[in-house]
């Protein structure tokens, strides 16, 4: 069992001068956060000395695991040579955008931000410019970013489902008001809703599968039905591979399910830890930004040569596949000996794994949207979740989200956390 003696200590003091102590809402634990200090591999330290096992990987973006000598190689040579330009470019952005748009099947053109929600703000801008029209639609669960354009209808409350409930106090209701949430994996709603609204639509944005509220995939047919609709009207479909892409795969889920979207949303796992985001699509409509065009889509930040130097690290380990086959091969062990663990005890609960994300769910309903989830047990998962972190296993505080691998997963971690698992079960049962 893990102790947090000086957590506690530099906990109490934190939240003297920080909101709860942290700098991110979901990184709030109770009774105290903890503080770590150093990270390797598949491992994080803490204060304490706890040594924990992290399946949680910030939420995705360590697809090699921490501070994996290659990707922090490059970052120190980066970081020697450059930290900054208000003007020109260098020969790694050409080299990071010529490999993304050699990779992503949908990817023409490329233009380099900060983190997804950039992403997912100015595909939403290049979108309403490019059609001249205003409304976009989402999809009920999906997150796509902290601005007013999508925060809405993420994790809405049971009586606020099927309304377009907004995440954050002082979003502005006129933003709201543009934006149209439907069900996901409802073809039927979804023809209805963009047959009526097909002369305002700018955009439909979603995420290949609903990864934000752990592993929700689409049905058959229902992204190439998204995609076959907004070609007919001259809507633009923006895929939101910020959790997917090169994660799923090199090509991103785009390529394992067949569609080329117009405008690609990504970040997290491209540059294994450092931020990073990007926009990738068609040459007609990313023209449309400046320089060449007339959409406006800068920062100061914005390809950092420490990111970008990260970036083209990371995606070089992945080109040959092998990691992305040892994540699968430990998934398979985690996710067998999972679902035979909860058959064993008899939980009223499921595995849900695409590749190397994978959710637990306190739940027997039939997942295929956002209102199948709600029936899913917080307090189960609250307790299984802290027994887990108890015994050195990091995984998310929340009940919806999910658990990642990274290559610096081996069959040993996978063996303690199913150790682990077993314990907890004992302790729900």
């Amino acid at each position: 069992m893990v102790s947090g003696r000086k957590s506690a200590a530099l906990s109490e003091k934190a939240r003297s001068v920080t909101i709860g102590g942290v700098h991110d809402e979901l990184r709030f634990t109770e009774p105290y956060t903890i503080f770590f200090r150093k990270a390797k591999g598949s491992k994080i330290y803490d204060v304490d000395g706890n040594i924990y096992t992290d399946f949680l990987l910030g939420y995705g973006p360590l697809i090699l695991g921490h501070c994996h000598p290659k990707v922090v190689q490059a970052v120190r040579k980066a970081a020697l040579e450059s930290d900054l330009w208000g003007i020109g470019t260098t020969e790694l952005e050409y080299k990071l955008a010529e490999k993304i748009t050699r990779h992503v099947p949908s990817a023409e053109k490329v233009r380099f931000c900060n983190a997804g929600s950039d992403a997912t703000f100015h595909a939403i801008r290049l979108g309403r410019a490019f059609t001249g029209r205003k409304k976009i639609l989402k999809f009920e669960g999906g997150y796509h970013g902290w601005h007013d354009y999508v925060d809405i209808s993420v994790m809405p409350p049971a009586d606020k489902v099927g309304t377009p409930w907004p995440v954050s106090a002082g979003s502005l209701p006129e933003a709201m008001a543009q934006t149209i949430v439907v069900p996901w994996n409802d073809i039927d709603t979804l023809e209805r809703t963009i047959s009526r609204y097909k002369d305002e639509l700018a955009a439909v944005i979603t995420e290949p599968i609903l990864h934000n509220i752990g592993v929700v995939m689409p049905k058959e047919g229902f992204l190439q039905t998204i995609r076959e609709l907004t070609a007919r009207h001259g809507i633009v479909f923006i895929l939101d591979e910020v959790i997917t892409a090169f994660r799923h795969s090199i090509g991103g889920a785009q390529k394992l399910f067949g569609i080329k979207p117009d405008l690609t949303a990504f970040a997290k796992a491209m540059a294994n830890g450092y931020p990073i985001g990007g926009l990738a699509g068609r040459s007609d409509i990313m023209n449309r930004l400046r320089p060449l065009g007339d959409v406006h889509m800068a920062a100061t930040y914005y390809s950092h040569p420490i990111s970008v130097a990260a970036s083209l690290a990371t995606i070089s380990e992945l080109e040959s596949g092998e990691a992305h086959e040892r994540m699968d091969n430990v998934a398979d062990m985690i996710v067998n000996g999972l679902t035979q663990l909860v058959q064993d005890f008899r939980l009223r609960a499921q595995v849900k794994r695409f590749h190397s994300i994978f959710t637990l769910y306190f739940t027997d309903a039939d997942i295929v949207n956002y209102l199948s989830v709600l029936s899913n047990d917080a307090e189960m998962y609250g307790k299984y979740s802290r027994s887990m972190r108890d015994q050195g296993v990091i995984l998310s505080t929340h009940h919806l989200k999910r658990c990642h691998l990274s290559a610096a997963h081996t069959k040993a971690d996978a063996n303690k956390f199913l150790s682990c698992a077993k314990k907890a079960f004992e302790t729900l049962k």
